[in-house]
């Protein structure tokens, strides 16, 4: 009789650590994520790490970071990372631009479609605009004339895959040209050792 208690006592506790294990499995386990997607072409092939899926519309993914890539033949295959969690909802545009004849005789073919891929490549350039500002102040005030130099700016030398980075160019055409930039350089509040500067000469101008 008195075994009989003491069973009933270590199943309830047995129970119990399995029904609380079910409940945090039921609580923490991964909920997913919904990522809509806005693709252009809207016939392009969409992948979500390798595996195809829908153009346009929502997907489930799991928690994590992914790959999204689209692809169609006469324009430039697109490929982008994003790292979601449990719940989140997020807004993807895969937007394809032609690389060919193919692709330009789609465009000509699909007016509306054509028209957001410009108003979407001009949203982009703003926005890298933006961010290059921030990140480049100098950037307000280029370009920039002195007595014997001037400064501007071009895509980077030794960064050129990065739309968001930049070389500062100084030329110059007399003996203290370049000192006379770096000086005004400084005085802007910029420090001339964190920037990519590519110097060039002229003889005259």
């Amino acid at each position: 009789m008195d075994e009989n208690p003491r069973s009933l006592v270590i199943g309830a506790v047995v129970l119990g650590v399995v029904v609380v294990l079910v409940g945090g499995f039921l609580l923490f386990r991964d909920k997913g994520a919904t990522v809509t997607v806005t693709s252009i072409p809207n016939d392009l092939t969409l992948t979500v790490d390798g595996q195809p899926v829908n153009a346009n519309g929502e997907l489930k993914v799991k928690s994590g970071t992914h790959k999204l890539t689209g692809e169609r033949r006469g324009f430039q295959t697109y490929s982008t990372t994003f790292r979601v969690g449990g719940g989140d909802e997020l807004q993807v545009k895969m937007y394809l631009y032609a690389n060919s004849a193919e692709g330009r005789e789609w465009a000509r073919n699909n007016p509306e479609q054509e028209r957001e891929l410009e108003a979407e490549a001009g949203r982009q350039y703003d926005r890298t605009q933006q961010r290059l500002k921030e990140k480049y102040p100098i950037l307000q005030r280029l370009p920039y004339i002195g007595p014997g130099y001037e400064v501007n700016y071009t895509s980077s030398k030794s960064d050129p895959k990065n739309p968001e980075a930049i070389s500062v160019t100084v030329d110059t055409w007399t003996a203290d040209g370049k000192e006379k930039a770096l000086e005004w350089i400084r005085e802007d509040g910029s420090d001339p050792a964190a920037l990519d500067i590519v110097y060039t000469t002229t003889s005259t101008r």
